[in-house]
């Protein structure tokens, strides 16, 4: 039955996005979000996917200020191909994540870790740090929303739920973070209890595997200093990000500041992270950016466009990401049976 509920979960969610997201659309009327995009126009479209691939650019560099033994290009790109999969496939996050796991290894040279190539305890390692260092970012970001939105009108439905939201997040990172620095002894105990239950070539495969994944997180984790560069560089790029939700605004015609475009962005950014089971945030991305909006005077139809821009934005970019990523995995996989045979 457990099993069953957990195969079935992300259908679930996204069926019940889906559905949020056509009332939302219904509610707000097909045709006044279309005369809103048609603003936009597709030098503005284009605009903002110039701005997104350039934030994409501050979020390799966020991971290269915490993994650094990794190359800049590898990072970027394995960023790309990670929020990608989460965009574009019928993913939650988790499933962006492993994809990201795998793009980290992936058309990868010989010398491009500790001078062999990367496995994937390292590959996790790293992709582990980064999505810490990106979380100790957004709880700042979320902090900044939340100065922003106080004081506007029918912003104190969301104030004690945001704060409820950051407190969550900040447990939740200590004790990730403690998990990563302290979880050694629990990995090698758990590999030697499974070890006895298992072929011998199995049991010191998964040893050895546990203790060179701590071994890299124990490094990485030993530069306070990198991590916190790793952080506040993604708070710059969870920044960027309200600056496109800005421009976005001024390009249907709505004009607000930038300080209420971060908070809406801000708390959008935090329901979505309460939602991080629902694939591609379905439905939960548009009710966040409709409901924001009535706190700034924002029309329903304008909000949704938003929303509709940024995920045809995250779709412009992702889809030829994907096929890219897919013909480099296809080229190493004829390179090594050519290598084998």
């Amino acid at each position: 039955m457990i099993k069953t509920l957990k195969k079935s979960l992300p259908i679930i969610l996204a069926v019940l996005g889906l559905t949020l997201f056509t009332f939302i659309a219904a509610k707000a009327g097909i045709h006044p979000v279309g005369n809103a995009l048609k603003k936009v126009g597709f030098s503005g479209f284009l605009l903002l996917i110039i701005i997104q691939l350039i934030l994409d650019l501050g979020l390799g560099l966020a991971w290269k200020a915490a993994v650094p033994q990794l190359s800049f290009f590898r990072l970027t790109s394995a960023r790309i191909v990670r929020d990608a999969a989460t965009a574009c496939l019928p993913f939650s996050q988790l499933g962006g994540m492993l994809i990201g796991v795998r793009a980290t290894i992936s058309g990868q040279s010989p010398h491009d870790i500790y001078g062999k190539p990367i496995t994937w305890p390292e590959a996790i390692a790293a992709n582990l740090v980064d999505i810490t260092t990106e979380v100790l970012g957004q709880i700042a970001f979320i902090g900044l929303a939340l100065i922003c939105l106080i004081g506007y009108r029918g912003s104190s439905a969301f104030i004690i739920p945001l704060i409820l939201g950051m407190l969550f997040l900040i447990v939740g990172s200590v004790g990730f973070i403690w998990t990563q620095k302290n979880g050694g002894s629990l990995l090698r105990k758990t590999s030697s209890f499974l070890g006895h239950h298992i072929a011998a070539d199995w049991q010191k495969i998964m040893t050895n595997n546990s203790e060179l994944f701590q071994e890299r997180l124990e490094n990485l984790w030993d530069r306070p200093d990198r991590i916190a560069l790793g952080a506040l560089t993604h708070l710059f790029c969870w920044i960027g990000s309200a600056f496109v939700t800005w421009v976005s605004f001024l390009l249907l015609g709505a004009h607000i500041s930038f300080l209420a475009a971060l908070a809406i962005e801000g708390v959008v950014c935090g329901i979505m992270s309460a939602g991080f089971l629902v694939p591609g945030a379905l439905g939960v991305q548009e009710i966040g950016y409709v409901t924001l909006g009535m706190v700034f005077g924002i029309d329903a139809q304008v909000s949704l466009s938003i929303s509709l821009l940024r995920r045809g934005r995250d779709i412009f970019i992702g889809i030829p990401v994907l096929l890219i990523w897919q013909f480099v995995e296809i080229t190493c996989l004829k390179h090594k049976k050519s290598l084998n045979s």
